[in-house]
């Protein structure tokens, strides 16, 4: 009887929380600060590790092995080696790039895949290049020609505004570097930087293609509060820093309101922060009940949240899990079977159902 009212009480003080149970772990493999991860087949995941490794993990044998490459990376802070993503035999990758005298910028890199060397050629570079070593976003998703990536303000507030630079947008490009010619400076707005879709963004970590809806979503790492999950829109404008999305500076000071018209609103707001990281739409077997709903990854709270978004006008949201695994830095579905695969700090983990 006092364990049933104990749950009672639990459910009440947090309605959203999973109680299930219908999860089990494995952890497979140890890693050092790993940070984007992509299947490049059935059995291996290619991995990034913040340092500057390139690791090949085969998810049955446990087998981890080292690819050798020509990044011009520094890791400083926030930054180093980030997303991986694999499609036709090649890998686009996002990285620190050192621009010499401590200034860097979030780049991007095209190679054709070999497991012994990569030979990157870059393809973008966001510019300017700035001494900071904050903020740097960064994800990649590939939806048909187009690559889109996320790039960080660089803890530089209202750069997010200024459409003449990179930093604090979300970035549309072609798989191989050129530039679309539907782009948002093409359509009106002259004086954007032609790579750019969208600006406004602080620390945008998660960016994802829907398999339902064919849309771009993306999370964003907030401030003291303000974190957010939300659709990449063309030509739009996400706010920062003239809106907090909730949240408040690290000092106390207030940013702005959470949202006003003339600027896109998010789908999803989480104050206090939740530490919004990678996030993916959910299409599989293994939890086919999930299929069409985003999963959140964070880092503060190292929580997996499920979000049912079909009608935004009701978003529900449920706690799968929170401290089983540590920080959630990333998340795969497989390719065949939908099971989760997750990196956390120091490791690589199996979700399946038990």
């Amino acid at each position: 009887m006092k364990i049933f009212l104990s749950l009672i009480i639990l459910l009440l003080i947090f309605p959203s929380a999973s109680f299930s149970g219908n999860y089990k772990f494995q952890k497979l493999v140890d890693l050092k600060n790993p940070w984007g991860s992509s299947f490049i087949n059935n059995n291996e995941l290619i991995v990034t590790e913040k340092s500057g490794k390139i690791k090949v993990v085969n998810i049955n044998s446990k087998k981890v092995s080292e690819i050798e490459h020509n990044l011009n990376f520094l890791e400083y802070g926030q930054g180093g080696l980030l997303d991986i993503i694999y499609k036709d035999n090649l890998i686009w990758i996002s990285y620190t790039e050192n621009r010499g005298n401590l200034k860097t910028s979030t780049s991007i890199a095209k190679a054709k895949l070999n497991k012994k060397e990569l030979e990157f050629k870059n393809i973008f570079q966001a510019e300017p290049p700035i001494d900071s070593s904050y903020h740097f976003g960064s994800r990649l998703a590939i939806k048909g020609d187009y690559l889109y990536a996320s790039a960080g303000e660089r803890g530089k507030g209202m750069i997010a505004q200024d459409p003449t630079k990179h930093p604090g947008s979300i970035i549309r490009i072609h798989l191989d570097g050129s530039i679309p010619k539907d782009n948002p400076k093409f359509g009106g707005k002259s004086n954007w930087l032609p790579e750019i879709y969208q600006i406004g963004i602080r620390n945008p970590q998660g960016l994802t293609l829907s398999p339902f809806d064919g849309k771009i979503y993306l999370s964003n790492h907030g401030a003291k509060g303000g974190d957010w999950f939300g659709e990449a829109k063309k030509g739009e404008n996400y706010g920062w820093k003239i809106l907090g999305w909730g949240g408040e500076n690290y000092s106390g000071i207030p940013i702005g309101p959470k949202w006003k018209p003339g600027f896109t609103k998010a789908i999803q707001y989480w104050v206090p922060s939740i530490a919004a990281s990678a996030i993916t739409i959910y299409k599989g077997d293994e939890f086919k009940e999930w299929n069409g709903h985003a999963l959140i990854t964070s880092l503060k709270d190292q929580s997996l949240r499920k979000l049912k978004f079909n009608d935004l006008t009701n978003v529900k949201e449920e706690i799968i899990f929170k401290n089983e695994i540590g920080r959630l830095r990333d998340i795969q579905i497989h390719p065949n079977n939908g099971k989760i695969y997750f990196l956390a700090e120091d490791s690589l983990w199996l979700m399946e159902k038990s």
